[in-house]
């Protein structure tokens, strides 16, 4: 589900179903944007400066007994931002990208 639609040194965009997260790195912002139904909700912002790190959190449906896994964008406010990934290669893989954009450790 999480993929990478636009990659450049200053931008890195990756959209997940109907959302989109996009770091831009010449206005300095992460931008998530989402949709419900066919409405678009108003966009998230958050300094890049302001995220701490980007992890894979991974958890177990209790009904299905499937494992969902999001990589997720964490912020100094201790908000974080999850992006919905098909497995967990998926998420790793995203998390990479993002973590080698924004040049964080691993």
């Amino acid at each position: 589900m999480a993929k990478i639609i636009a990659s450049t040194p200053q931008r890195l965009a990756l959209q997940s179903g109907s959302t989109t997260l996009i770091l831009d790195k010449d206005a300095g912002t992460a931008v998530l944007r989402r949709k419900l139904l066919f409405w678009p909700l108003k966009p998230v912002e958050a300094q890049l400066s302001q995220v701490t790190g980007v992890t894979v959190d991974a958890a177990v449906d209790r009904a299905s007994g499937v494992e969902v896994c999001n990589t997720m964008l964490v912020q100094s406010s201790g908000a974080a931002w999850a992006l919905a990934a098909r497995d967990k290669a998926e998420a790793e893989s995203a998390a990479a990208a993002m973590r080698g954009f924004l040049g964080l450790g691993g």
